[in-house]
Protein backbone atom coordinates (compact mmCIF):
# COMPACT_ATOMS: atom_id res chain seq x y z
CA UNK A 1 0.00 0.00 0.00
CA UNK A 2 1.25 3.75 -1.07
CA UNK A 3 2.24 5.71 1.81
CA UNK A 4 -0.30 8.48 2.47
CA UNK A 5 0.99 11.48 2.93
CA UNK A 6 -2.40 13.60 3.77
CA UNK A 7 -5.65 12.36 4.39
CA UNK A 8 -9.32 13.01 5.65
CA UNK A 9 -11.42 12.37 9.07
CA UNK A 10 -14.60 13.31 10.17
CA UNK A 11 -15.63 14.28 13.53
CA UNK A 12 -19.35 14.41 13.58
CA UNK A 13 -20.31 16.92 11.16
CA UNK A 14 -16.77 18.08 10.80
CA UNK A 15 -14.38 17.04 8.11
CA UNK A 16 -10.74 17.48 8.71
CA UNK A 17 -8.12 17.42 6.11
CA UNK A 18 -4.68 16.43 7.88
CA UNK A 19 -1.28 16.88 6.20
CA UNK A 20 1.05 13.84 7.63
CA UNK A 21 4.25 13.79 6.06
CA UNK A 22 7.22 13.37 8.42
CA UNK A 23 9.60 14.66 8.99
CA UNK A 24 8.65 18.30 7.85
CA UNK A 25 4.74 17.71 5.66
CA UNK A 26 7.47 19.39 2.84
CA UNK A 27 6.01 19.75 -0.48
CA UNK A 28 6.17 16.95 -2.76
CA UNK A 29 3.47 15.73 -6.09
CA UNK A 30 2.52 13.04 -4.07
CA UNK A 31 1.50 15.11 -0.96
CA UNK A 32 -0.37 16.99 -3.81
CA UNK A 33 -2.07 14.28 -4.79
CA UNK A 34 -3.43 13.09 -1.20
CA UNK A 35 -4.36 16.92 -0.71
CA UNK A 36 -6.49 16.65 -3.55
CA UNK A 37 -7.81 13.39 -3.00
CA UNK A 38 -8.58 14.48 0.52
CA UNK A 39 -10.40 17.27 -0.38
CA UNK A 40 -12.85 15.27 -2.86
CA UNK A 41 -13.79 13.61 0.41
CA UNK A 42 -14.59 16.82 2.06
CA UNK A 43 -16.58 17.43 -0.92
CA UNK A 44 -18.44 14.11 -1.41
CA UNK A 45 -18.74 13.28 3.07
CA UNK A 46 -21.39 15.93 3.21
CA UNK A 47 -19.36 17.76 6.20
CA UNK A 48 -20.61 21.00 7.12
CA UNK A 49 -17.49 22.59 8.20
CA UNK A 50 -13.32 22.10 7.40
CA UNK A 51 -10.69 22.09 9.41
CA UNK A 52 -7.06 22.03 7.69
CA UNK A 53 -4.12 20.92 10.28
CA UNK A 54 -0.64 18.66 10.06
CA UNK A 55 0.63 16.49 12.19
CA UNK A 56 4.77 16.68 13.38
CA UNK A 57 7.17 19.66 14.61
CA UNK A 58 5.96 21.69 12.16
CA UNK A 59 2.55 22.80 10.08
CA UNK A 60 4.97 22.74 7.06
CA UNK A 61 9.05 23.74 6.37
CA UNK A 62 8.02 24.13 2.69
CA UNK A 63 8.58 22.74 -0.41
CA UNK A 64 11.31 20.04 -1.40
CA UNK A 65 13.74 21.63 -3.35
CA UNK A 66 14.52 18.66 -5.31
CA UNK A 67 11.07 19.17 -7.33
CA UNK A 68 12.34 23.02 -8.38
CA UNK A 69 15.62 21.10 -9.96
CA UNK A 70 16.15 21.37 -13.26
CA UNK A 71 12.45 22.50 -14.32
CA UNK A 72 11.60 24.21 -17.10
CA UNK A 73 9.14 27.72 -16.79
CA UNK A 74 6.03 25.26 -18.12
CA UNK A 75 7.17 22.62 -16.04
CA UNK A 76 7.09 25.01 -13.25
CA UNK A 77 4.05 26.58 -14.24
CA UNK A 78 2.20 22.85 -13.54
CA UNK A 79 3.34 22.61 -10.05
CA UNK A 80 1.82 26.08 -9.33
CA UNK A 81 -1.24 25.59 -10.97
CA UNK A 82 -1.59 22.78 -8.77
CA UNK A 83 -1.05 24.74 -5.65
CA UNK A 84 -3.49 27.43 -6.50
CA UNK A 85 -5.85 24.97 -7.94
CA UNK A 86 -5.66 23.87 -4.07
CA UNK A 87 -6.29 27.32 -2.70
CA UNK A 88 -9.22 28.09 -5.03
CA UNK A 89 -11.23 24.73 -3.62
CA UNK A 90 -10.79 25.67 -0.55
CA UNK A 91 -12.07 29.28 -1.16
CA UNK A 92 -14.85 28.22 -3.32
CA UNK A 93 -16.18 25.78 -0.97
CA UNK A 94 -20.03 26.04 0.07
CA UNK A 95 -18.89 25.62 3.67
CA UNK A 96 -16.54 27.37 6.15
CA UNK A 97 -12.98 26.33 6.16
CA UNK A 98 -10.93 26.60 8.90
CA UNK A 99 -6.70 26.19 9.21
CA UNK A 100 -5.54 25.20 12.64
CA UNK A 101 -1.48 25.89 12.02
CA UNK A 102 1.54 24.46 15.08
CA UNK A 103 4.93 25.85 15.03
CA UNK A 104 6.48 26.42 11.00
CA UNK A 105 4.71 27.42 8.04
CA UNK A 106 6.41 28.28 5.22
CA UNK A 107 5.79 28.43 1.34
CA UNK A 108 3.36 26.36 -0.56
CA UNK A 109 1.47 25.76 3.22
CA UNK A 110 0.91 29.15 3.93
CA UNK A 111 -0.26 29.99 0.54
CA UNK A 112 -2.52 26.93 0.76
CA UNK A 113 -3.62 28.77 4.13
CA UNK A 114 -4.68 31.67 2.77
CA UNK A 115 -7.47 29.98 1.19
CA UNK A 116 -9.03 28.80 4.16
CA UNK A 117 -12.15 31.12 5.40
CA UNK A 118 -10.16 32.06 8.76
CA UNK A 119 -6.53 31.30 10.33
CA UNK A 120 -5.98 29.88 13.80
CA UNK A 121 -2.61 29.60 15.27
CA UNK A 122 -0.48 28.92 18.37
CA UNK A 123 1.19 30.97 19.78
CA UNK A 124 4.76 29.87 18.73
CA UNK A 125 3.90 29.26 15.27
CA UNK A 126 5.72 31.31 12.61
CA UNK A 127 4.97 32.17 9.02
CA UNK A 128 7.23 32.87 5.89
CA UNK A 129 7.01 33.24 2.53
CA UNK A 130 10.70 32.39 1.82
CA UNK A 131 11.23 31.58 -1.67
CA UNK A 132 13.59 34.71 -2.21
CA UNK A 133 16.35 31.98 -1.09
CA UNK A 134 15.77 30.50 -4.19
CA UNK A 135 15.39 33.39 -6.47
CA UNK A 136 11.66 32.87 -6.67
CA UNK A 137 8.57 34.51 -5.71
CA UNK A 138 6.30 32.51 -4.27
CA UNK A 139 3.50 31.26 -6.69
CA UNK A 140 0.89 29.39 -5.47
CA UNK A 141 -1.33 32.56 -4.69
CA UNK A 142 0.36 34.01 -1.30
CA UNK A 143 1.85 37.53 -2.50
CA UNK A 144 -2.45 37.99 -4.14
CA UNK A 145 -4.08 36.70 -0.60
CA UNK A 146 -2.00 38.59 1.56
CA UNK A 147 -2.62 41.86 -0.39
CA UNK A 148 -6.21 41.10 0.01
CA UNK A 149 -5.56 40.50 3.82
CA UNK A 150 -2.92 43.05 4.76
CA UNK A 151 -2.61 44.77 2.15
CA UNK A 152 0.09 46.04 -0.85
CA UNK A 153 2.57 47.17 1.68
CA UNK A 154 2.11 44.34 3.89
CA UNK A 155 2.27 41.50 1.34
CA UNK A 156 5.38 42.88 -0.05
CA UNK A 157 7.11 43.58 3.07
CA UNK A 158 6.59 39.81 4.18
CA UNK A 159 7.49 38.49 0.96
CA UNK A 160 10.53 40.61 0.04
CA UNK A 161 12.05 40.29 3.03
CA UNK A 162 11.86 36.49 3.76
CA UNK A 163 11.48 36.95 7.37
CA UNK A 164 9.93 34.81 9.48
CA UNK A 165 6.66 36.77 11.06
CA UNK A 166 5.32 35.30 14.27
CA UNK A 167 1.23 34.60 14.88
CA UNK A 168 0.75 37.51 17.18
CA UNK A 169 2.42 40.00 14.33
CA UNK A 170 -0.09 38.29 11.66
CA UNK A 171 -3.17 38.51 13.70
CA UNK A 172 -2.27 42.49 14.21
CA UNK A 173 -2.00 42.55 10.66
CA UNK A 174 -5.37 40.70 9.83
CA UNK A 175 -3.96 37.53 8.12
CA UNK A 176 -4.45 35.35 11.02
CA UNK A 177 -7.67 35.73 13.07
CA UNK A 178 -7.10 34.21 16.05
CA UNK A 179 -3.97 33.12 18.33
CA UNK A 180 -4.24 30.63 21.25
CA UNK A 181 -1.71 28.93 23.70
CA UNK A 182 0.04 26.10 21.97
CA UNK A 183 -1.40 23.88 23.85
CA UNK A 184 -5.27 24.90 23.52
CA UNK A 185 -4.83 25.92 19.61
CA UNK A 186 -6.28 21.79 18.83
CA UNK A 187 -9.18 22.63 21.32
CA UNK A 188 -10.53 25.86 20.24
CA UNK A 189 -10.10 24.92 16.76
CA UNK A 190 -11.98 21.94 16.95
CA UNK A 191 -14.78 23.87 19.58
CA UNK A 192 -15.11 26.89 16.84
CA UNK A 193 -15.53 24.53 13.83
CA UNK A 194 -18.08 22.51 15.61
CA UNK A 195 -20.00 25.60 16.15
CA UNK A 196 -19.51 26.97 12.28
CA UNK A 197 -20.70 23.53 11.52
CA UNK A 198 -23.98 23.41 13.74
CA UNK A 199 -25.10 26.88 12.54
CA UNK A 200 -26.88 28.60 9.16
CA UNK A 201 -24.53 27.13 6.74
CA UNK A 202 -26.83 28.38 3.72
CA UNK A 203 -25.98 31.85 5.33
CA UNK A 204 -21.81 31.42 5.58
CA UNK A 205 -22.04 30.31 1.98
CA UNK A 206 -23.63 33.34 1.23
CA UNK A 207 -21.28 35.09 3.40
CA UNK A 208 -18.53 33.88 1.20
CA UNK A 209 -19.93 34.83 -1.89
CA UNK A 210 -20.65 38.35 -0.55
CA UNK A 211 -16.96 38.67 1.09
CA UNK A 212 -15.78 37.33 -2.40
CA UNK A 213 -17.72 39.70 -4.62
CA UNK A 214 -16.60 42.80 -2.30
CA UNK A 215 -12.31 41.58 -2.70
CA UNK A 216 -13.09 41.12 -6.73
CA UNK A 217 -15.94 43.74 -7.35
CA UNK A 218 -15.51 46.32 -4.50
CA UNK A 219 -18.18 47.38 -1.79
CA UNK A 220 -20.57 48.60 -4.43
CA UNK A 221 -20.42 45.44 -6.43
CA UNK A 222 -21.41 43.07 -3.27
CA UNK A 223 -24.35 45.36 -3.13
CA UNK A 224 -25.79 44.56 -6.56
CA UNK A 225 -25.74 41.00 -5.73
CA UNK A 226 -27.86 41.22 -2.59
CA UNK A 227 -30.52 39.67 -4.17
CA UNK A 228 -29.07 36.98 -5.70
CA UNK A 229 -27.10 35.43 -2.64
CA UNK A 230 -28.89 37.54 0.32
CA UNK A 231 -32.58 37.80 -0.50
CA UNK A 232 -32.58 33.88 -1.71
CA UNK A 233 -32.20 32.80 1.62
CA UNK A 234 -35.60 33.60 2.42
CA UNK A 235 -36.34 30.98 0.13
CA UNK A 236 -34.77 27.85 2.08
CA UNK A 237 -36.64 25.71 4.92
CA UNK A 238 -33.01 27.10 6.98
CA UNK A 239 -34.02 30.83 7.32
CA UNK A 240 -38.13 30.39 7.58
CA UNK A 241 -37.66 27.54 10.32
CA UNK A 242 -35.41 29.86 12.07
CA UNK A 243 -37.46 32.77 12.16
CA UNK A 244 -40.22 30.48 13.43
CA UNK A 245 -37.86 29.53 16.13
CA UNK A 246 -36.88 32.83 17.02
CA UNK A 247 -40.12 33.78 17.21
CA UNK A 248 -41.68 31.35 19.77
CA UNK A 249 -38.88 30.47 21.32
CA UNK A 250 -36.23 33.39 21.43
CA UNK A 251 -33.04 33.34 19.68
CA UNK A 252 -30.72 30.50 19.76
CA UNK A 253 -32.67 27.68 19.41
CA UNK A 254 -33.15 26.98 16.12
CA UNK A 255 -31.08 23.84 13.97
CA UNK A 256 -30.44 24.23 10.51
CA UNK A 257 -29.99 21.51 8.29
CA UNK A 258 -28.58 22.76 5.02
CA UNK A 259 -32.25 23.30 3.38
Amino acid sequence: MAERHAGFERRGDVGIVVVDSPPLNLWTPELQADLEAALDSVESEGVRALVLRAEGRAFTGGVDVHHFQGKTPDQADEIFQGLVRLVRRLEDMSLPTLASVHALCLTWGLEVVLGCDLIFASESARFGLVEKVVGLTPAGGGPQRLAERAGPARARELVMSGELFDAATLERWNVVNRVFSDDRLAEETMKFATELAAGPTLAHAATKRLVRAAAEEGARGADARIREIASALFATDDLQGAVDSFLSDGPGKAAFKGS
